[in-house]
């Protein structure tokens, strides 16, 4: 019994060693919506585009807790006097998550094509 005690404590220790260093890649990937004032009927696309974008750059310094490598605006609509948008923000793991999403095949690898139901 005394003999199998230091192996015991390596094998623990090796697998807290591979529970440290094995970290997995964190993916930031969220939609979120906000407004901001619209701007009037008549105004030129550039003072729209100015207003869409200070939206945006609000939203990365308001509420977003990394630095985004992918932002879609993915809804706008004007209500009354206020603009809404709805946009996708991720980082560089999110945008591989959104941009190239995992098929059957990568969640389980291990399945033949004949196991599938």
């Amino acid at each position: 019994m005394r003999a199998a005690r230091p192996r015991l404590r390596t094998v623990a220790l090796l697998v807290l060693l591979g529970v440290i260093l094995v970290t997995p890649a964190h993916a930031h990937l969220f939609e979120i919506a906000t407004s901001t004032a619209a701007p009037s009927a008549d105004a030129r696309p550039d003072e729209v585009d100015q207003a869409v974008r200070a939206a945006v750059a609000a939203v990365v310094r308001d509420t977003a807790g990394f630095t985004p490598t992918l932002i879609v605006l993915t809804r706008a609509l004007v209500v009354g006097d206020r603009l809404y948008l709805r946009l996708l923000v991720a980082d560089q793991e999110g945008e591989r998550a959104f941009l190239d999403p995992p098929g059957e095949s990568d969640l389980f690898p291990d399945r033949s094509p004949e196991s599938r139901l």
